[in-house]
């Protein structure tokens, strides 16, 4: 596994289909000054060419190795469970921490999540400053505290 050197950017996939949402975890990143690289993509389908460096997303040196994952659950074209499946069940990127980060609460995609092996499961607040609060304190997480 390819390793950041200290004050390297954090390098994210996010993997978001609704606009709105995309924007405001780059949004909140960028606000909070956290040193970061994120790329998007919209669907599942997208989110594993990109992992698994597949079509538009073969070159090395513009779709590297995220450091972590941050899947929404409901997605066009491939549902992230579905994705997140692949992703553990793939000795190149099973190793990437993979957060689910989606509205439902429902207790099924809870379990079936951590049944796929996901790292954590986060529920976007609707307010918007404890959203802000979640992506500080994950970004913290995962630049200061986790060693990978």
């Amino acid at each position: 596994m390819p390793r950041r050197s200290h004050g390297e950017p954090l390098r994210i996939l996010l993997v978001e289909d609704e606009p709105a949402h995309a924007e405001l975890v780059m949004r909140s990143f960028e606000d909070h000054e956290i040193p970061n690289r994120i790329y998007h993509v919209s669907d599942g389908e997208q989110a594993l060419n990109f992992l698994f460096r597949r079509g538009e997303y073969a070159d090395r040196n513009h779709c590297p190795r995220p450091d972590v994952i941050l899947l929404d659950l409901r997605l066009p074209r491939i549902d992230g469970l579905e994705v997140l499946k692949e992703i553990k069940a793939d000795d190149d990127v099973r190793h990437i921490p993979v957060v689910i980060l989606t509205s439902s609460e429902a207790e099924m995609d809870i379990a079936k999540a951590y049944d796929y092996h996901v790292n954590s499961y986060l529920v976007k607040p609707i307010d918007f400053d404890k959203f802000t609060r979640m992506m500080e304190t994950l970004s913290d997480y995962w630049l200061v505290w986790n060693h990978a």
